[in-house]
């Protein structure tokens, strides 16, 4: 059985879908653990599932070193096959990255490598594309930039603002992050192979 932590900063909604999912005895990963920057909603959902949690603050820029050893530390303690980061909007320090990669993965809502980074959905709208999507990647120490490991189109609709584009590519990371769990945990797919790619 794949053990899965999920890192965090706000609703949660792909953590709770991954729960939903995993609630299931013919899902082949369990989430033993979510953790977050803040005192963020989204832990309510793995309140609600009986999933232990943690929170390690961020503190600052200047201290981004020092919480990503204390995250590190953290997640040591429960030691899980696969790290997703669920909304976390943090970088995370290089040491950790190093430490966990390739199974550190992260959803993203666009169609890398287009519009990686923070905004993507309003750069998408923003440069006039007519489409967009969600992929789910490796983390690597750049921006948006690790190994590809699923991905989807999901269509720009005439008068779409962010909100509402948005709310169209959430059910496709659920999905795609949902399978790539599933995958990583029947051995469909080996993170390992994604390291030299």
């Amino acid at each position: 059985m794949l053990t899965v932590a999920v890192l965090i900063s706000g609703t949660g909604s792909n953590l709770r879908a991954l729960l939903e999912a995993a609630a299931s005895s013919a899902f082949p990963a369990r989430v033993i653990v979510v953790g977050a920057d803040r005192e963020a909603s989204g832990l309510g959902h793995a309140e609600e599932f009986g999933i232990p949690s943690f929170v390690v603050p961020w503190r600052g820029a200047d201290q981004r070193e020092a919480w990503g050893e204390e995250l590190d530390r953290q997640l040591e303690v429960w030691g899980p096959d696969l790290i997703v980061l669920s909304g976390l909007m943090r970088l995370l320090p290089a040491g950790v990255v190093a430490r966990w990669s390739p199974r550190l993965i992260n959803t993203h809502p666009a169609y890398l490598p287009e519009f990686p980074g923070a905004h993507a959905v309003r750069d998408a709208i923003a440069a006039g594309a007519t489409r967009t999507g969600a992929s789910v990647i490796v983390v690597d120490d750049g921006i948006d930039t690790g190994p590809i490991l699923a991905q989807e189109r999901v269509e720009i609709a005439p008068g779409d603002d962010e909100s509402a584009l948005h709310e169209r590519i959430k059910p496709v990371e659920r999905r795609l992050l949902i399978d790539v769990v599933r995958r990583v945990a029947t051995g469909e797919l080996n993170l390992d192979l994604t390291a030299s790619v």
